[in-house]
């Protein structure tokens, strides 16, 4: 386990609705670069060519992406209704394929980023989200399941060969809770670090990974499980789920 880390909290509401032009809060939330051409060149991705079905919707994507990204591979696939907000901090490898409805926000992420290896398959509606400072890093040949949520405050490192199943959550932030008179979503965010999982992990599905936690190489994570202290290597950890059965009286 690692150090805590105190965090400021991202004023969401506060940055919406500032005093300062639309187009600015826009361009600030959305983009992440300044003027009008990188807002004309976000706005073609992501309003014009993003629903785009078919055949003609994967080709323009796949030709057009390149311009808004830090660096993209030639062979990268995306699906429809993908969300890219700071485009230019994002870099994705070959060969990757991201499914429809995906979110990948590297706006919280400062100079790290979020950067995606190669042969990496991310399904439909997964977030990949940074806040805080703490970017995302992904490893070659890891395959995302659907609907899985990372929220990188302290950095997200997930390696090689890793298969992680649907609906699982990694990282994110604690509230403090020490002011009992003042609400506990204004009392600021502290993380206890990075999330690491290490090359040939596989996540079972809805698993919650929190955030200061390092998952050795080579091990097993239960289904439904809640990890919250390292795992060695070549470990299998198994949540304590025993089921109740009860008979079905008719008379009751």
């Amino acid at each position: 386990m690692q150090a805590q880390q105190t965090l400021p909290k991202e004023q969401v509401l506060e940055d919406i609705h500032s005093s300062s032009s639309a187009f600015k809060r826009y361009g600030e939330f959305y983009v992440g670069e300044p003027g009008w051409a990188a807002l004309i060149r976000y706005e073609i991705g992501s309003t014009l060519l993003s629903w785009l079905p078919g055949a003609a919707g994967l080709a323009l994507r796949k030709v057009y992406y390149r311009s808004l990204l830090a660096t993209v591979g030639s062979s990268a696939i995306w699906g429809r209704d993908i969300v890219l907000r700071h485009p230019h901090r994002i870099s994705v490898g070959e060969r990757v394929g991201i499914d429809d409805g995906c979110l990948l926000d590297a706006k919280g992420s400062g100079d790290t980023g979020i950067v995606i290896g190669s042969d990496v398959l991310i399904a439909r509606d997964t977030i990949l989200q940074c806040k805080g400072g703490g970017g995302i890093r992904i490893g070659d040949h890891t395959t995302i399941g659907s609907q899985t949520q990372i929220a990188s405050v302290g950095g997200v490192v997930i390696g090689s060969h890793v298969l992680i199943s649907g609906q699982c959550y990694f990282g994110g932030g604690r509230y403090r809770t020490d002011d009992v008179n003042t609400p506990m979503v204004k009392q600021g965010l502290y993380s206890k670090g990075a999330v690491i999982v290490e090359d040939d992990v596989w996540i079972g599905a809805g698993a919650l990974i929190q955030d200061g936690v390092r998952i050795g190489r080579g091990s097993v994570i239960g289904a439904g499980a809640v990890i919250r202290e390292d795992v060695p290597e070549m470990t299998v950890v198994v949540p304590q789920q025993r089921l109740v059965m009860l008979p079905r009286d008719k008379g009751e």
